[in-house]
């Protein structure tokens, strides 16, 4: 497939994917399917062991849905449009490797939705973030309502989404929506550091992990115990288990082969 406003590159089992729509890198019909297909693509790389998502320039990470796509749309329009967007981001959310958005200025609306779509969240002291959705007489339909609560619970979520206003990159830390804050500068760099590290993890186990921890948080805790255990003994029966163990018996780094 050929991306139009997709940029990817691939360094160190590292895959950064960029979001390229100026203005404000909006969300349409293209940049959902072109996500949900990059997304598989880069799922079936062995050559990828984590992926950064971010937004061109300096202004947006992504600055919400593309008005002007959806501005006429019908009821019908409208729906083909949402499910686009679920499976866009439950591609992201359910990828068997770890995603880092890298969020480079405005996350907005469906743009925020994106980055709770992903496991980590590093923020430049540029950033801001919104739900303004209550403010276009409609709510988010991307999973904001759902996921930011897992996040930063219902009291916290309602207040983000009722009031529609944004919070700058130190509220969402403090919030948890983001796990670090750096220089604007220095945002992309932490982002691959970050990345690369995971990316020499053992490929299986940190897949389980993935597995273990996104799929044990949507059922109950017995349930959740039994996905764990399920994970653990899938794990425990690698190759780079064993090679992992040997190798801390050993004193030495852990060559790992992905089985």
């Amino acid at each position: 497939m050929n991306y139009q406003y997709l940029l990817c590159d691939i360094e160190n089992k590292v895959a950064v994917v960029t979001i390229n729509h100026a203005p404000g890198n909006k969300l349409n019909t293209q940049v959902y399917q072109e996500i949900t297909h990059l997304i598989g693509e880069l799922e079936e790389n062995q050559d990828v062991h984590a992926l950064v998502l971010t937004g061109a320039g300096d202004e947006a990470f992504v600055a919400g849905a593309d008005i002007n796509e959806i501005l006429e749309m019908d009821t019908v329009g409208m729906m083909d449009l949402t499910q686009l967007t679920r499976i866009a981001f439950s591609k992201i959310e359910n990828l068997n490797k770890p995603v880092i958005a890298a969020i480079n200025g405005v996350a907005r609306g469906g743009g925020f939705e994106l980055a709770l779509s992903c496991d980590l969240r590093i923020a430049s002291k540029k950033a801001q973030f919104s739900f303004p959705e209550i403010n276009l007489g409609v709510i988010p339909g991307g999973g904001g309502t759902q996921r930011i609560q897992k996040v930063v619970g219902q009291g916290t979520a309602n207040e983000l989404l009722y009031f529609g206003e944004a919070i700058d990159a130190e509220r969402a830390y403090q919030l948890q929506i983001v796990n670090k804050v750096v220089e604007h500068n220095e945002l992309l760099s932490t982002a691959k550091d970050w990345a690369e590290k995971l990316a020499q993890k053992a490929p299986v186990a940190l897949r389980m992990m993935k597995l273990a921890v996104h799929t044990g948080s949507n059922v109950d805790l017995e349930s959740a115990l039994t996905i764990e255990a399920t994970c653990f003994d899938g794990v425990f029966a690698t190759q780079d288990r064993k090679e992992a163990m040997t190798a801390f018996v050993e004193n030495r780094k852990p060559l790992y082969v992905g089985k």
